[in-house]
């Protein structure tokens, strides 16, 4: 029981406050203010969440699942791989790697500062750094269910395209000093996420045989459960007040022209608006339906994906100056011209 603001365990609820996670305390208090000033829109909105987590609920637990396999039998491993060999060779296995590996673009940062700490080239590094926060089994698995195969597939091959473009004009300018040395001082070698890249393990596809693979991957799946399901609801949550208080003809007006004007304002727009890779997706969806072009969806997940405000801050804090705007820059056009070209693709 609660005893004047106090818990039984001398907990009072400023404590609680601080420990309960950001997004759900986000959640709570949303549907808090709605019960308060639209209780028809409350009611809408718990119902919106509800019957949209429903039907993206195998699509969830299927790709939990693969990133929880991956986890338990270290297949993760496999990245170290792509970064020896012919330059050209190293780019194309490190755009691939990106692709596959299960990093967003605040978890690749401990990898990236690992191989630029181990002397890895940087243009193999940028290769694998601006695909792999695009896309990932479990992403695509979501991407399909949300967005349908034609985005799915082809949000793939363009972050795939945007890695070996990056990697490949890094390589044209690989003598120029700016580009020398791209760790700030200080910066160590990536710390645990790194370890697999420093000391590659053995990958056991037959996770199951061994008991502490099996508790990984039970914990891979609980943690992954758990921060997709609060992502998805509060992307959820805010799509349905989108679509309750957004007029449709403003989206449309903004970003439905699929012009090059609408292109580039979604792809800037996916820097501050940008909550991540799961939760952009059902609200990529209801724009769409409220009007916004397939390109500017398109580039708005690749630009927001890239530089999202938390992978700006740690990009910062992570590369020198010129390596951060050489990132940025060849993120921003990438996302451009992949919208672009999805845009013309869409028409045919």
């Amino acid at each position: 029981m609660l005893n004047i603001g106090r818990l039984k365990n001398g907990q009072n609820l400023s404590q609680i406050i601080k420990k309960l996670d950001r997004v759900i305390f986000a959640l709570i208090i949303g549907f808090i203010l709605l019960a308060i000033f639209n209780q028809q829109q409350f009611f809408n909105s718990v119902q919106f969440v509800l019957d949209a987590l429903f039907r993206l609920l195998p699509f969830i637990l299927l790709s939990v699942g693969v990133a929880a396999y991956v986890n338990a039998t270290g297949a993760d491993n496999l990245i170290a791989k792509a970064f020896s060999g012919h330059s050209i060779m190293m780019i194309i296995f490190a755009s691939l790697m990106g692709v596959l590996s299960p990093f967003c673009s605040c978890g690749v940062i401990p990898i990236i500062a690992a191989l630029l700490a181990m002397g890895v080239p940087l243009y193999a590094v940028m290769a694998f750094w601006l695909t792999s926060p695009l896309m990932d089994p479990s992403m695509f698995i979501l991407t399909f269910g949300t967005l349908g195969f034609e985005f799915a597939i082809s949000k793939l091959i363009l972050a795939f395209f945007i890695g070996l473009i990056g990697g490949l004009f890094i390589l044209l300018l690989q003598n120029k000093a700016w580009l020398k040395n791209p760790l700030r001082d200080g910066v160590g070698n990536g710390g645990c996420g790194a370890a697999n890249i420093r000391n590659p393990k053995m990958v056991v596809l037959k996770f199951w045989t061994e008991k502490t693979r099996n508790e990984k991957f039970i914990a891979s799946f609980r943690s992954n459960l758990f921060f997709l399901g609060k992502w998805l609801a509060f992307a959820f949550f805010l799509e349905s007040l989108m679509l309750a208080y957004i007029p449709a003809e403003n989206i449309a007006a903004l970003v439905g022209g699929g012009d090059f004007a609408s292109i580039a304002l979604a792809t800037i727009a996916g820097v501050p608006a940008y909550l991540n890779g799961y939760a952009a997706l059902p609200l990529v969806s209801g724009l769409l339906e409220q009007g916004m072009s397939k390109g500017a969806a398109m580039a708005f997940l690749i630009g927001g994906g890239v530089t999202s405000i938390p992978a700006f801050m740690a990009v910062w804090a992570l590369a020198r100056f010129p390596v951060f705007i050489s990132y940025i820059a060849l993120s921003l056009i990438g996302a451009f011209f992949a919208g672009i070209i999805f845009q013309f693709i869409s028409l045919l």
